[in-house]
């Protein structure tokens, strides 16, 4: 494998796609499933390194049994810890002898594109887009995490994107629902939103910048 070429064809990817799209050449060959990531273009789409591990993928190509049958992928979606989605593709690089020697990734972040087409989508489209079916929990902790998850669909933003009016708007939506009738339910929605208990119960009766 030519690291060099592919250094200079993530460098050629990330500039001709610009800040949003991520490149990554993971390699598989030093035998450090801990430290896969050896090329790296803009690596603030998934807060990643040169010197990173895996992703699952590559975890899962490390333990394949069968390293020929893996299959390049185009086109999936992924989700970073902070909630932004991704339009990957993942290219297995095997050697002439056919021996798995890395992975390259490229990994979109269309976040603000998925925002504006449910934006346009809701003018054109108004009150005529289908509910979704509501899961059904099997525990307390079930449930708060589907009302967190509802809360921040209401706003329609990724945490990382969220103003403060956003953040109280979310956490009253949790209030009525009554997600802080479960036990510690506070340190998960605090955390979660990235802010203190303290901040979380002040915002519960905030009022918002656009609210008289």
């Amino acid at each position: 494998m030519q690291l060099d070429f592919f250094k200079r064809l993530a460098a050629a990817l990330a500039q001709q796609f610009g800040g949003n799209c991520e490149i990554v050449l993971h390699d598989l060959r030093g035998g450090d499933p801990d430290h896969t990531v050896a090329v790296i273009e803009n690596g603030h789409v998934t807060h990643r390194k040169e010197g990173d591990g895996p992703s699952r993928i590559v975890l899962e190509a490390l333990h394949s049994e069968n390293p020929a049958d893996l299959k390049d992928s185009a086109g999936y979606l992924t989700k970073t810890h902070d909630g932004r989605i991704l339009k990957s593709s993942t290219i297995y690089l095997r050697s002439d002898a056919g021996e798995l020697e890395g992975v390259l990734s490229i990994n979109y972040d269309i976040t603000e594109l998925l925002m504006a087409e449910r934006a346009i989508d809701s003018i054109l489209h108004h009150n005529s887009e289908p509910r979704m079916p509501e899961r059904i929990p099997i525990s307390v902790n079930d449930l708060l995490d589907d009302l967190i998850e509802q809360a921040a669909a209401q706003v329609g933003k990724p945490v990382a994107m969220m103003t403060k009016d956003d953040k109280i708007r979310a956490i009253r939506f949790l209030n009525k629902a009554g997600a802080f009738l479960v036990t510690r339910s506070g340190d998960k929605v605090a955390k979660y939103f990235g802010i203190s208990k303290y901040t979380l119960y002040s915002y519960i009766d905030a009022k918002t910048s656009d609210e008289p």
